[in-house]
């Protein structure tokens, strides 16, 4: 009885040792393969996160554009840009600050952003027969190009997509709602100085 007692002890002991080795190689093979899924996502995350990260990049890289040196100053005054309307055979600076005086010097920045970034680059001009006012800007018609060159960007040219008249108190062609694209807005008198025209450019495709 005593050899019995001993070999089904001794076969318990086996069984129990063979168990824990079937779940010890499961628990290892589980965690392997738990091991390879999570190595797999992370991957999967690194390549999407990288993916990702290069498209930003290539959204962020700004185009290029032909370079010009734009003079600093005219008569006196600090220039922003250089504004060139072929079609009117217009080549006038535009002058940072916008004052009374300035305005009898030449066409000046009225409103709105930096040239050649996104946004409303807005220029008001009087309506003089000087070669560099806007007195020929009644002219242009939809379709026409103008260039913006500045010392920051470069060259850039627009294309006219609107003119239209407005009351004087009419502000809303300064507005910057522009979808971020790179917009400008010249603004002038009429002849009789009871409305002024407004003529619309966006950077050319």
């Amino acid at each position: 009885m005593k050899t019995k007692s001993k070999k089904r002890v001794v076969n318990i002991f086996l069984v129990a040792i063979i168990f824990c080795i079937l779940t010890w190689l499961g628990i290892e093979e589980y965690k392997e393969k738990n091991l390879k899924d999570e190595n797999y996502q992370i991957q999967n995350v690194s390549t999407n996160v990288s993916n990702t990260d290069k498209e930003k990049e290539s959204k962020e890289i700004e185009k290029e554009y032909p370079k010009e040196e734009v003079a600093l100053e005219y008569k006196g005054y600090d220039v922003i840009a250089k504004l060139e309307i072929p079609e009117i055979n217009l080549e006038t600076y535009v002058l940072k600050t916008y004052s009374n005086e300035s305005l009898n010097i030449s066409v000046v920045k009225f409103w709105g952003v930096k040239p050649n970034t996104s946004g409303n680059f807005c220029i008001a001009g009087h309506n003089f027969k000087n070669k560099n006012m806007f007195h020929n800007l009644k002219n242009l018609n939809v379709g026409n190009n103008l260039f913006i060159i500045d010392n920051n960007v470069g060259r850039v040219e627009y294309e006219i997509y609107n003119i239209y008249k407005v009351l004087p108190d009419d502000v809303s062609c300064l507005s910057q709602e522009t979808k971020k694209e790179k917009q400008v807005t010249l603004i002038t008198c009429t002849n009789d100085s009871k409305e002024r025209i407004i003529v619309k450019a966006k950077e050319k495709e």
